[in-house]
């Protein structure tokens, strides 16, 4: 729902931004009386749209690629050892455009199928929130491992689930965070290794020569970077993560 929230409002404020601009003006107003049912419906639709947008964070965390994209750059920024570079910032601006672009024919699929049909009036609004949980709970459901979803029916002491329907989504979202991160440490270790066998060889070599004042760290940085602009790492690295998630 999130994401067919940002697509609307990115549609809506391209469409304003190419006309004159105008300023909006919100006004609430609180009176007594009586409301009639279609009014406090579409105040609760409302409540509702505000509750998501304020969770999107949250939902942008656990519920899309961004876990595991975020962890192995992670991991492959303290395998390089370059300490702070690149830049937390920088990292985490790629992950979530990354995120966007993994999670694009997820979106696509929210707004052709709940989105459009609701502004359109052509759905009511629950039928247009199943429509938008489904592509999502696909999306979980293909990169969530069945054990990491037992662990919480076993916490939680409820009725194992007869089928993928039944599975309720904060049980799923809570599942998929645990598997994303299992990969993501997986793929770090991956990453780890070629890393640390330079370091081990800088290592040895600085040993048998008697350096043993010279920090191995500090003489094996500019190889590490050398071997990573050699291999074209960042388009190896981003590659194979697009490639997880297919």
């Amino acid at each position: 729902m999130a994401l067919a929230a940002a697509a609307g409002l990115l549609a809506f404020a391209t469409a304003a931004f190419a006309q004159d601009p105008v300023i909006p003006k919100l006004t609430l107003n609180l009176a007594a009386g009586q409301a009639e049912p279609k009014e406090i419906s579409t105040l609760l639709e409302i409540l509702f749209l505000f509750t998501v947008l304020t969770m999107a964070p949250a939902i942008m965390l656990t519920m899309t690629s961004f876990t595991r994209i975020i962890i192995v750059f992670h991991f492959l920024r303290q395998a390089m050892g370059t300490q702070q570079m690149p830049p937390n910032q920088i990292i985490a601006s790629l992950a979530i455009f990354m995120t966007f672009v993994i999670m694009w024919p997820v979106g696509s699929q929210i707004n052709n199928l709940a989105l459009q049909p609701y502004i359109a009036e052509e759905i009511p609004f629950d039928e247009a929130l199943k429509r938008a949980e489904d592509p999502i709970r696909q999306f979980m459901f293909k990169h969530t491992r069945e054990k990491d979803l037992s662990i919480f029916y076993s916490i939680s002491k409820m009725e194992r689930p007869k089928n993928k329907e039944e599975v309720p989504l904060m049980m799923l979202v809570a599942a998929y965070t645990i598997s994303e991160l299992k990969t993501g440490f997986t793929i770090g270790f991956m990453i780890y290794i070629p890393f640390l066998i330079v370091d081990m060889v800088v290592a040895s070599i600085l040993l048998s020569m008697g350096m043993m004042m010279l920090p191995p760290v500090m003489v094996s940085l500019p190889f590490k970077i050398l071997l990573f602009i050699l291999v074209d790492g960042w388009n190896l690295v981003i590659g194979s993560l697009v490639n997880t998630f297919q």
